[in-house]
């Protein structure tokens, strides 16, 4: 147990033979439940999954049983997909399994070795606090960590990290990319995870969920670790689809919390706005087909200015956007110290809180399986496994 609370850790895993062993048995002994879930590899991750299961239960000395909840006979759940369902759909197993289990508070580790777990304790205590729903690490919180990230994945995450704050409305966290994360049990109730997105790009699909939802996300700068481990993401497909979602997130997160429930005029005002850069880019185009006269001149001046019209009404949306849901989102900055996975509050003193702009701070109220799921094949995406 971590604190009086029950805790899990979800290990989704594809095609980590050389790094998934490792993964599960560095998990912290205060771990009560770990959920590993072979996506339907096609090498011996499954093998090494099963072995890191038979490592873990001859090391489950009475001493580490002490620091966990004798709630769980066995603490490694491993769990093997049959049809690939991708990294989110991995994920959703697990969190339906905790869900289901009444676990506090889960973290999820990816299969990979790129996330530290002595950090595992402090992405937890916001939770265990009631200060926050769900926990991200944010890899880019300070400006020295840029330079560890490869070039072409901070300018992918600094795209991706734009759109996903005007989708989600959670306008100061950052990195959204990063997988390493805590979710509390009332989010994996409350939020709509049975429908949450399968592939790459669940991250950024949960945030607009946990939004309409309206629950608490805390930021927490975690340090960047990158191995010898090889990406799944074909980029390529990537981008547009997770731009796609986030337009359709977009859209139903405005249907949800300011038209259906409560009307907001920031509706209004994003509608104007993209009227308005729709109407001038239609403009544009009918001035460059016209011919002769003064017709040019004029339909560029009307269209720029329906553009500048279009842009501030949108701009004067993303402003009520902020406004509305600034209690809902928090940024831990980083001080001194460093982060351990000790149960007993580690290290939070290492982080101070970024105020928000109005200067408040509210509260927020083993066995193996083999599972396959009605959900999308890899075929369907199999740009994104």
């Amino acid at each position: 147990m971590y604190r009086d609370h029950t805790v899990g850790v979800v290990i989704p895993a594809y095609n980590e033979e050389p790094f998934v062993r490792e993964t599960i048995v560095t998990v912290p002994a205060f771990v009560d439940r770990i959920y590993v879930i072979d996506d339907a590899s096609t090498d011996d991750t499954w093998t090494e999954i099963q072995r890191a299961v038979e490592a873990d239960r001859r090391a489950d000395s009475e001493a580490s049983r002490a620091r966990r909840s004798d709630e769980f006979d066995e603490r490694v759940v491993a769990i093997q997909h049959e049809q690939n369902r991708g990294v989110g759909g991995a994920i959703k197993t697990g969190y339906r399994r905790a869900r289901d289990d009444g676990v506090a508070a889960t973290a999820v580790m990816g299969g990979d070795g790129q996330m530290d777990p002595d950090v595992l304790g402090t992405l937890f205590d916001p939770i265990v606090d009631g200060e926050a729903d769900y926990v991200k690490g944010n890899r880019l919180a300070g400006r020295r960590d840029h330079g560890d990230m490869p070039g072409f994945r901070f300018v992918g995450n600094a795209v991706l990290g734009a759109l996903t704050k005007v989708a989600s409305g959670y306008w100061s966290t950052g990195d959204p990319q990063t997988g390493y994360t805590a979710i509390s049990a009332r989010a994996l109730r409350e939020a709509d995870i049975d429908d949450m997105y399968e592939f790459y790009g669940y991250c950024n699909d949960l945030l607009v969920k946990l939004n309409v939802a309206r629950l608490r996300v805390v930021d927490l700068p975690i340090p960047i670790v990158y191995g010898d481990e090889e990406s799944h993401i074909r980029y390529h497909t990537y981008i547009p689809r997770v731009s796609w979602m986030l337009l359709r997130n977009f859209l139903w997160r405005l249907k949800v919390n300011y038209v259906a429930y409560d009307f907001h005029p920031l509706v209004v005002a994003y509608a104007v706005g993209a009227g308005g850069v729709g109407l001038a880019g239609a403009g544009l185009l009918a001035t460059a087909a016209s011919v002769g006269g003064a017709t040019p001149v004029v339909g560029t001046l009307l269209s720029a200015t329906l553009f500048l019209l279009g842009v501030l009404s949108m701009l004067g949306g993303m402003a009520m956007d902020m406004r509305a849901n600034e209690h809902l989102d928090e940024v831990l900055l980083p001080g001194r110290g460093t982060p351990t996975g000790e149960p007993t509050r580690p290290a939070r003193e290492a982080y101070t809180r970024a105020p928000s702009s109005n200067g408040h701070r509210p509260r927020v109220d083993t066995e193996h399986v083999v599972e396959s799921d009605g959900g999308r094949s890899a075929d369907a995406d199999a740009g994104e496994r």
